[in-house]
């Protein structure tokens, strides 16, 4: 009995327990007072821990004439069911486990509160960067990133550049594959948009008042930069490349959903403030 209680009670038995349920097994079928009496156990506290053993399948109790008697339940049968819970139970704690483990992190999005702490987080993004840079820029700030672009690119970072400004000629400060789109919206201040490996981002909006900016690795957000930059490279080359053909492509209703996604002069408008040409 001294052995084999306290491997009962690694099994979750508690002690009182592990003595009562020993002693069953030694000595067959008794009452409270005898396994009290055989257990060394109070027997204030036999017939609650009887009752314990009932409950989890270890014991099973005999009404006879003469009072309550408890049994055993055989060993290999006893081993067999706790075999069985402790099975489901990390069964149950595995699939737990396994969707904490999947459960997304919070990612925070970051507002920065100056330029030098602007200058700081595009350094660092464009330093960081892997494998893509997408950049959408105007020149005072292409002149400020150009160095780091250069080095970027010499790592073999493929870099693709939106200017906003739609220079006549290239300023030097632009690197990678460039395109030249008047996209920016001239009632706010300058935009920066830089999306690294299209896993990271810093987004900015300057003016000479303030400056609105942040930094994130939200896959939300870094996909919505990502999308306004290669959509706005799209859709100009499209209209660039197409010029008057446009018109004759689109049906009237597709004509009528694109102006009014552009209310302020319709779609065709937009198209030639971004690319330069009729459309």
């Amino acid at each position: 009995m001294t052995d084999v209680a306290p491997l009962l009670q690694d099994l979750g038995f508690g002690e009182y327990e592990a003595r009562a349920y020993t002693t069953l097994v030694g000595s067959g079928a008794a009452n409270g007072y005898e396994i009290a009496k055989a257990s060394g156990m109070p027997r204030a506290n036999v017939y609650a821990v009887l009752e314990k053993l009932v409950q989890r399948g270890a014991a099973r109790r005999i009404k006879q004439r003469t009072g309550v008697r408890y049994a055993a339940i055989p060993p290999r049968d006893l081993l067999r069911h706790l075999e069985s819970e402790h099975a489901r139970t990390l069964a149950a704690a595995g699939r737990a486990l396994d969707a904490l483990a999947r459960a997304p992190e919070l990612t925070p999005v970051f507002n920065l509160k100056d330029e030098s702490e602007l200058h700081a987080q595009v350094s660092a993004l464009i330093g960081g960067a892997r494998r893509s840079l997408l950049v959408a820029i105007r020149p005072p700030d292409a002149a400020k990133f150009a160095s780091q672009l250069r080095d970027a690119r010499s790592r073999g970072v493929a870099i693709t550049t939106l200017c906003m400004d739609a220079c006549a000629e290239p300023c030097g400060g632009c690197q990678g594959d460039l395109y030249r789109y008047c996209v920016h919206p001239d009632q706010r201040g300058r935009w920066l948009l830089l999306v690294a490996d299209d896993a990271r981002m810093v987004a900015a909006e300057i003016d000479a008042q303030a400056m609105r900016a942040v930094a994130t690795e939200q896959f939300l957000v870094v996909s919505l930069a990502s999308a306004y930059i290669r959509q706005s490279i799209a859709l100009a080359t499209l209209a660039g490349e197409l010029g008057e053909k446009f018109h004759g492509l689109l049906s009237e209703h597709a004509r009528q959903v694109l102006d009014a996604l552009h209310p302020e002069g319709g779609f065709f408008e937009h198209l030639k403030e971004m690319t330069g040409t009729v459309v």
